[in-house]
Order: C-alpha cells, then structure tokens, then sequence
C-alpha cells in the first residue's frame, strides 16, 4: 500500500465529514487507506463516521489520549509505505498526495527526504506561516511569542521562526514542519519513535521534525499544492495561549538542549510585553455580516433553499460569471460571502479560488458534495460555522 491518511478528531463532526471527503477524492487513483482516530469526543462524530463512512477503519479512544498518543494509536494501525498525519480541520485538493508522493519519488536523494509538508491557507485563503518554520532556539522564539518577525520580515536575525527568507510560492528545505499535515515515510516515523507523548501541545510537530534533521534527513516545504486549514479557536491568543506555548518551547529545550537563564528570561519577557500590548490594544471588529451573498453552483433551486435558510437574498451565478460579479462587489467595498457548490467545482478548484480572491471584504462557505450544510471559518482565529439546510 502506498499511503496511509492517519485524521486525529475532537468534537469537529462536521469539519472532519468535509475533509474525508475530500481526501477519499484525493486517494481515488492511489492505493492508501484512511484511518480516522477518536479521541473520545461528545459529539456525533462517531455516529457519522459508521454511518457515512462504514468502509472507513475508525478507532475510538475511550478517553482523550491527546495529540501525540492518538495519532501513534492510528500510525501502528497504518500499512501504507508513507503515513500522512492530518487534522480533521483540513480540506485537500483531489491531486495533493499525487503530487507530493511524486516530489518525493522523483527526487534525486529520495532516500534523505524526512518530513514534507505544503502549503496551508486559513478559511479566508490566506496564507499560514506556520506551514514551514525555522528551529526555535530562545532568540527565535522570543522573536515569535513578541511578534518582532512582523516587523523585520527581510532581516534574518528576526525572520527564522517562520522562515521568511523562503517564499511561500517556493519549495524549499525547511527545519520545521506543522503537524496539520506532514508526509513521511512510515518506517522513519516508527524509527523516530512517533510523536512523543510526553509533550503537551504546540511542540510535538516541532520535536518530530527536529528529530528527522537529528537522523540527518532533510524536510521539505512542497508549495505546489495547496491545503486549507481551518485552525478555529486554537490559535486564538490569550494569556493561556502564551503560557502554553512557553511550556511546550520548555518540553523542546529541555529533551534537545538544556534550559538555560537566557531562555527563561526570553519567554518571561516575551509574555509580559504581549500582555502589555494586549492590554493597551483594541481588538477590530471582524464579525460584520455579509451585505451581499453570492452562490457560485449548477443548480439554481439551492438558492431557494439557502434563501429560506438563511433569510437573505442571494445572487446565484455560474462558476465563471460570479467571479466578476464576485469582483466588481469587491470593488465597491462591500461585504460578500461567497458559497461554493463542490458538487459543481473541484476542491482544488475551490481551494484555488479561496487563494485568488482572498480580500477582508469577503468570506467563503463550501456546500460539500451531496451534503446538507455549508462549511466555514472567515479567519485563522474564527472557530468556524455550520449551517445545515
């Protein structure tokens, strides 16, 4: 078998249906399995999964085993030769494995090819930094939890935690990979010892990686495909956010170096200015409703069915005629969503559109194909919505 697909779910039902489909689209020309691991949740995820997807192999955990130990659960359950760990949150393109397990193949030193990651957008088609990253030593990540690499973006003493000296449209060697999607042969992930268990959250993905440039293999960032990641409240930066990600920055430095003074006064530095600027900052507006709503489908009777639903006026045009008007809404600066059918578009279609219409003026929802509720997330730090019609 050539590739096992290893989906981690907590309580994302809805989200974890859309991307099982998209990835069963991407696997149609492979040999691969899907393995879908539960870590205990309360909603009906289970329930779904038995009855939408009953070929699919689910593992329910009784308890949440967290992020390290789930996926470790469903990689010794995988046959494929490559294991792709991905988040239940995630939406492929139907040629993404493709593609990548064809890099890997036709590279001149496959053999020293340890992680490889791609390209990740928010729900808004915007892209995430954190799809390729430097090593964080103190100094990089206290340039992160400041927010000083916003603002010297081409020097690189302040870029490295997200690796801006390489462009977003350019495949490159990277150190650190995240772990919302991540290719690697499943003998090296064995060998490497899986995630560890013993981390909390924020550093598994950093550890893993680390650990593959450790063994003296080289990770890849592949842009020539493009996943979105819906990233929901997880990313949100709170207090707790910060603290968290100073315990995980801890876990990395004291299994891969030691925890000096220089790194504690980092972190503590670095999270007392970011309350200050919390506390002195003004959080934008960001939730304003839509003006206009705009469906992009084959199917003119769903705009009946989404007007009742949603209690709005909506503009139905074809794929290629609501991109201009879709365009011309932008223009006059007002607020568009903007609904995609996938039973008329491609995800790759769709995903492409998300990337080249990306503007603060605009969101996106996706009606999955023979599905009864649209999907969203108008920003990285929005949780998302569901509506089902």
């Amino acid at each position: 078998m050539q590739l096992s697909i290893i989906i981690l779910n907590y309580n994302v039902c809805y989200f974890l249906k859309t991307c099982v489909i998209s990835v069963q689209q991407a696997i149609a020309q492979l040999d691969a399995e899907i393995i879908v691991v539960d870590n205990n949740s309360s909603d009906d995820s289970c329930k779904m999964m038995k009855t939408d997807f009953p070929h699919i192999q689910l593992i329910i955990n009784t308890h949440n085993e967290g992020f390290p130990k789930g996926n470790n659960i469903g990689v010794n359950e995988a046959k494929g030769d490559y294991i792709c760990i991905l988040n239940p949150d995630t939406i492929v393109a139907e040629d993404t494995f493709v593609k990548i397990l064809n890099f890997i193949n036709n590279h001149p030193q496959k053999s020293k090819i340890g992680i490889v990651g791609c390209k990740l957008i928010d729900g808004a088609g915007y892209f995430l930094p954190e799809s390729k990253r430097g090593i964080p030593t103190p100094w990089v990540s206290f340039t992160k939890i400041t927010g000083l690499y916003k603002f010297f973006t081409k020097s690189s003493f302040f870029n490295r935690y997200y690796a801006q000296h390489i462009n977003e449209n350019e495949t490159a060697e990277v150190a650190i990979l995240v772990g919302a999607f991540m290719i690697l042969k499943r003998n090296l992930y064995n060998q490497l010892g899986g995630f560890d268990e013993n981390c909390f959250m924020y550093a598994d993905d950093i550890d893993l990686s680390y650990m593959s440039l450790k063994k003296g293999f080289v990770n890849y960032y592949f842009h020539q495909t493009t996943v979105i990641h819906y990233k929901g409240e997880s990313t949100i930066k709170d207090q707790q956010y910060m603290q968290r990600f100073q315990n995980a920055m801890h876990f990395f430095y004291k299994k891969h170096f030691k925890i000096s003074p220089v790194f504690t006064l980092f972190m503590k530095t670095g999270i007392i200015l970011f309350s200050i600027t919390k506390m002195f900052s003004k959080k934008l507006l960001t939730n304003a409703k839509p003006e206009n709503y705009l469906l992009l489908s084959a199917n003119e009777s769903l705009k009946v069915v989404l007007e009742k639903k949603l209690q709005k006026n909506i503009s139905y045009h074809n794929f290629e005629n609501g991109k201009s008007v879709l365009s011309q809404s932008i223009s006059v600066n007002k607020k568009v969503e903007v609904i995609l059918d996938l039973n008329y578009i491609s995800f790759k279609e769709a995903i492409s559109f998300f990337e080249h219409n990306k503007n603060k003026n605009v969101s996106f929802k996706l009606l999955p194909p023979k599905s009864n509720y649209i999907i969203g997330s108008n920003s990285s730090n929005d949780r998302g919505q569901i509506i089902v019609l």
